[in-house]
């Protein structure tokens, strides 16, 4: 007799998700990504006055780079105190973006709105990844493009995943949103609905003081590592932390005490069939 493994269960886990995302200060992590955004804005040659959503916005990396580059900017996310956070960013450097309460799987905006569809480390981590490849397509007009940056599964941040996995159980027959870091998973999720995409291998650095600064800022601020900790014993919690430290460690590339650690992603821009 043959067995199915039960579907996942996506709004229990969607819920689970914001709660981690929430948790400790994203926004004190994200901003120290703010590079990765302003790339993948030059990358998809973002135009002054062009309609851009930002999504899966956290504190608004991505909606800042592309309001300063004049274009008319929304960004959308699930989590309410991130977005008071880009809120925050955004006017205290005079910018008018309308930051939204949103989900990257139901876009609440119509078909054809935008000339440019971007997310950095945000849209990749929603569970359902064929309908949010779907509502990426259907928001952006045709010849308009997609910009995402996605970590890859070889990447730093991979590895600290794989750490976390063997401490928490992650949720059964859900793909990896590391699987958004590969060409194969993009073709497959866009198909031809673009007409072009290319993938360009990019590395971000993490620079702390040591991998010991880095393991306690992420601990106290990251979702998914402080929800780790929280979720096992605290007679692991040693356990835990010498794992962390040995990537970040096997990573570390400085030569001294400091941490200079790249984590590989993709760069990705898809043009609108």
């Amino acid at each position: 007799m043959t067995t199915t493994s039960p579907s996942p269960d996506l709004a229990a886990i969607k819920r689970r998700q914001q709660q981690t995302w929430a948790a400790g200060d994203y926004a004190a992590v994200g901003v120290t990504l703010q590079i990765v955004s302003e790339r993948l804005c030059e990358t998809v040659d973002l135009r002054a006055g062009e309609r851009v959503v930002d999504v899966a916005t956290g504190s608004g990396n991505t909606a800042l780079a592309a309001a300063r580059r004049f274009g008319e900017v929304v960004g959308i996310d699930y989590v309410p105190d991130l977005l008071d956070r880009a809120r925050a960013r955004a006017a205290a450097d005079g910018w008018e973006i309308a930051f939204e309460e949103g989900d990257a799987e139901a876009l609440p905006f119509p078909v054809a709105s935008f000339d440019i569809v971007l997310s950095t480390f945000g849209q990749m981590f929603a569970p359902d990844q064929e309908r949010t490849a779907a509502e990426l397509l259907r928001v952006c007009r045709p010849g308009g493009r997609i910009g995402l940056a996605n970590w890859t599964p070889d990447s730093l941040i991979g590895a600290i995943f794989r750490v976390n996995a063997k401490y928490v159980t992650p949720p059964t027959n859900l793909r990896s949103p590391l699987l958004w870091g590969t060409e194969e998973r993009l073709r497959e999720l866009f198909g031809d609905a673009v007409s072009s995409l290319v993938a360009t291998r990019r590395d971000f650095i993490f620079r702390y003081h040591s991998p010991e600064h880095w393991l306690e800022y992420f601990r106290t601020n990251y979702g998914p590592t402080k929800k780790t900790f929280e979720a096992i014993d605290a007679s692991r919690h040693e356990e835990l932390a010498n794992d962390l430290l040995a990537v970040q460690n096997e990573f570390n590339r400085s030569g001294d005490a400091t941490l200079v650690g790249p984590s590989a992603y993709l760069e990705v821009v898809a043009t609108r069939s």
